[in-house]
């Protein structure tokens, strides 16, 4: 079962841990129920009748930094299944609203069996503090329509990233697409243009 609450100040964020039964042969968690999580508002979630249809597990090397990944169409539930992960959260929806406006940032820790529910308009991003199995829940099949992203470290933002020990210059390893992503005033040029 789920078990949820929440603590994050970024509205339709939700936080939660697994319960994990363990005994001498191995363990066992439920990892997903659609009850448990309760009815997401469309307020929430960002968009209307969100339910998730694909389920993907990604694993990622101590240092591997993933993001910032933007969404306009799809809620995420993530759940750290191996490992830990700071996992990085920017609601840009105050931005859309107001060009001025500065986008809300989160940051939190999470270890295995622990959760959080990212609700469309809520860049997400995650670097591995140690070797990562993160399985994640989406609301949409992958088309790539959806998948936006900018710099995970565009300076507007302000996202606190650590420093990487064991990295040659203390920055996160990252895939091409995350070391060229756009600012994010870039990206949401982009978007209305």
């Amino acid at each position: 079962m789920i078990m949820a609450n929440d603590e994050s100040t970024l509205a339709g964020v939700r936080y939660g841990r697994h319960r994990l039964l363990a005994d001498g042969r191995g363990s066992f968690a439920e990892v997903w129920r659609d009850s448990a999580l309760g009815t997401i508002s469309e307020q929430d979630a960002g968009l209307p009748n969100a339910r998730f249809v694909q389920a993907n597990l990604s694993r990622s090397a101590r240092g591997v930094l993933r993001g910032l990944h933007y969404h306009r169409r799809q809620l995420d539930f993530w759940t750290v299944l191996e490992g830990r992960a700071l996992v990085a959260l920017a609601d840009v929806r105050p931005v859309l609203a107001d060009p001025g406006a500065r986008a809300l940032v989160e940051m939190r820790e999470l270890e295995a069996m622990e959760n959080v529910v990212i609700p469309s308009g809520v860049a997400h991003g995650f670097l591995a503090l140690e070797p990562l199995a993160l399985l994640y829940l989406v609301t949409n099949e992958y088309d790539g329509s959806d998948e936006l992203g900018f710099a995970w470290d565009d300076p507007e933002v302000g996202m606190p990233w650590p420093a990487i020990p064991g990295t040659p210059d203390g920055r996160p390893i990252l895939s091409d697409r995350d070391s060229s992503n756009p600012t994010l005033r870039q990206l949401l040029e982009q978007l209305r243009g």
